[in-house]
């Protein structure tokens, strides 16, 4: 009768999928939390969140740096459209001498500028410009030659100080300057160079 009274038990289902999970979790070779220590886990988590809030945040610009004529330049991230192999550049005859021909671009033609001669660099042939950086500036592109281009750099605002006259925004403590695309892609400007 022992038998028979212990076969008809209620079977507590809490409890069993509790002890399901347990086994579960030392099978996949986790350990089991209690309900508090997860309690504890997830307060300390979520003060470690609110305090990263308040943390003051370094303000950058975000530049696409490049070399020409033995010189570290950037433009601002936000004005690159692509970055070209200069290969394929079609000269323009009678163009100004700072305008060393045209590529086609995504399915338009494009003038691609010598900074050299923008800006009064000592420099070597066409040769050695292999990259063109294609910017935009108020609905009108263009691309700038360059030798090498470096990348993707995040600036600290709080470094940059005061760059010489010129087309140029900042410039950085280890004299990286950075272009000013309106006045370096106005005509005024060139003539200026």
């Amino acid at each position: 009768m022992a038998n028979e009274e212990r076969k008809f038990q209620p079977i507590d289902f809490d409890e069993l999928k509790a002890s399901l999970d347990a086994a579960q979790m030392l099978l996949e070779g986790a350990t089991v939390v209690s309900a508090h220590k997860r309690r504890e886990v997830l307060h300390q988590r979520a003060v470690a969140l609110a305090n990263s809030r308040h943390e003051t945040r370094q303000e950058v610009v975000t530049v696409l740096a490049f070399h020409v004529g033995g010189e570290r330049y950037a433009v601002k991230i936000d004005a690159v459209d692509h970055v070209l192999e200069s290969r394929g550049m079609c000269s323009l005859p009678g163009a100004p001498r700072h305008v060393l021909g045209a590529l086609l671009s995504r399915s338009r033609i494009v003038p691609v500028l010598d900074l050299r001669q923008l800006l009064g660099l000592e420099g070597g042939g066409m040769s050695d410009l292999s990259k063109v950086v294609v910017v935009e500036v108020e609905d009108e592109a263009f691309g700038l030659a360059a030798e090498v281009v470096d990348g993707r750099l995040e600036l600290p605002r709080a470094e940059l100080s005061q760059p010489p006259p010129g087309p140029f925004l900042h410039l950085t403590p280890d004299r990286l300057t950075v272009l000013d695309l309106t006045q370096l892609g106005n005509p005024a400007a060139a003539r200026r160079g």
